[in-house]
């Protein structure tokens, strides 16, 4: 079984010696250059460049830039798919966006990970377990999502979350680590903005 082969299939690997995956993060990192270098103003550009660092996209979707992946072909985003400035994802397991989802500036989904037990973290080894995002979710800034997450649908996570465990749908949740808050419900259409 290739390193490429562990990684994909959520068993721990080495990222820091295969070529072949150190190969592939420096073309996508390359391209996420190019994505990043460009004026705000060429947004036909930027649209062709994500095409070529994302694995699968619907049609309307909008990245701002710096935006930076490992590999790319790992990550899928749905229809209105929003990232504001500073978004970070670390894609060695699948990276999977619904419908309507918005995150806010400087977020981060890292699916990699170490052991704990210096030996083998030192010997460059991790692993990668899949996120998964709902649709019509509303990260907010800052939020941190580890590996192995499952994010609902219709769900708001508050500024400044980490994410660590799976969060269910018609929820906020907040805090580090996140917790579920409270349930969504029809008296938050009477207010522009009230988490707690």
């Amino acid at each position: 079984m290739t390193e490429k082969e562990k990684m994909l299939s959520c068993k721990m690997y080495d990222a820091n010696n295969d070529k072949e995956l150190l190969k592939e993060r420096t073309d996508c990192k390359d391209l996420c250059h190019k994505f990043n270098s460009l004026l705000p103003s060429e947004t036909n550009r930027q649209m062709e460049l994500l095409k070529k660092i994302l694995g699968k996209t619907k049609n309307d979707f909008c990245i701002m830039s710096p935006f930076w992946c490992d590999y790319g072909y790992n990550i899928e985003i749905g229809e209105n798919f929003f990232a504001n400035h500073n978004l970070v994802i670390l894609d060695g397991a699948k990276v999977k966006f619904g419908d309507n989802v918005f995150v806010a500036p400087d977020c981060g989904f890292y699916t990699a990970g170490h052991p704990i037990d210096y030996e083998r973290r030192n010997a460059g080894l991790e692993y990668a377990y899949p996120i998964t995002v709902g649709d019509n979710v509303w990260i907010g800034g800052g939020v941190k999502v580890m590996p192995g997450v499952t994010i609902g649908s219709n769900v708001v996570i508050g500024g400044g979350s980490v994410v660590t465990k799976d969060i269910p749908d018609n929820v906020v949740a907040v805090g580090n680590p996140c917790r579920v808050l409270r349930a969504i419900t029809d008296d938050d259409k009477k207010t522009d903005f009230n988490l707690y």
